[in-house]
């Protein structure tokens, strides 16, 4: 097993990231009880809203993208060489699951190390050779055993419900509530939340994709094949169909490459080119 030092800038990240999201139950919980809802429809409606956060953000998140979980007898091969992975990084091995599209991508969902899948796309297991895709499952296991997967997959959530209310609020309540502005009310709310965790989101992906890039070479030993499978996952996503990519782009904070053109400053992932920089310098320090 490989020697694990945190990355004390991603731990004090995710530690401000959940602060804020609490404020924001908070918010929502002020709003609820300023429409009329009492103490107990409050707790109620916050207890099932954090139930469905913690149990089934991940199954979401796999159905929204046609992720599929195989087992052994499925994929021997990818079973084994996640196995050996989580040997030398000292974890439990995860679920792994398998999505049927030509984008070459992976990520890595749960709620905790003993409850976390990882999922590669049919596309990355065509184009990668056997060193890239070990260095590519050794990145999303990282951020397993970073942690970062779950404050992503419970921010991600909550950043979905948030959006599905701000588009379509206006569908929803009788003429009563629209006369009363609850629903605006309501609508300003989620409006808020998603513009938060929109921030939250791509501020906490960007930094933890160096930091899973990082620990992708500690345990291979070879960031050389992480630059390899980025510049061939980078270059064949150019050419996939804008259609199929509009399919995902929902997912990119997860993705080990983010689809679709997005500016750098919306982007849930830092420039191709810093991180190939970054796992280069890596490479020097290893030789």
């Amino acid at each position: 097993m490989v020697r694990w030092s945190a990355d004390r800038g991603l731990q004090a990240r995710m530690l401000l990231t959940m602060f804020l999201l609490a404020a924001v139950y908070l918010i929502f919980i002020n709003v609820i009880m300023a429409m009329g809802v009492g103490i107990q429809g409050v707790v109620l409606i916050m207890g099932l809203f954090l139930f469905i956060q913690y149990f089934y953000s991940d199954k979401i998140a796999l159905a929204s993208v046609g992720a599929r979980i195989v087992s052994e007898s499925e994929a021997p091969e990818l079973h084994e060489l996640v196995g050996r992975l989580c040997a030398i990084a000292g974890l439990p091995k995860p679920r792994i699951a398998i999505v049927r599209t030509d984008i070459p991508n992976a990520f890595a969902t749960g709620r905790s190390q003993s409850s976390s899948v990882v999922a590669v796309t049919t596309g990355l297991l065509r184009r990668l050779d056997k060193s890239e895709l070990e260095a590519v499952l050794a990145h999303e296991l990282s951020h397993i055993k970073n942690r970062d997967v779950a404050v992503m997959t419970i921010a991600s959530f909550l950043s979905t419900v948030a959006s599905v209310i701000v588009q379509n609020i206006f569908f929803l309540g009788d003429r009563r509530d629209r006369e009363s502005g609850n629903l605006f009310a309501v609508w300003l709310v989620s409006l808020i939340v998603w513009i938060v965790s929109f921030i939250l989101i791509r501020t906490l992906s960007r930094y933890r994709e160096f930091s899973a890039d990082r620990g992708s070479a500690i345990i291979t030993g070879r960031p050389s094949a992480l630059v390899s499978a980025l510049m061939k996952i980078s270059g064949t996503m150019a050419r996939i169909p804008r259609e199929d990519l509009r399919k995902v782009e929902g997912m990119n904070a997860f993705f080990i490459i983010p689809t679709g053109a997005i500016a750098n400053l919306l982007s849930t992932h830092p420039p191709i080119e810093a991180r190939i920089a970054a796992l280069e310098r890596l490479e020097r320090e290893i030789l």
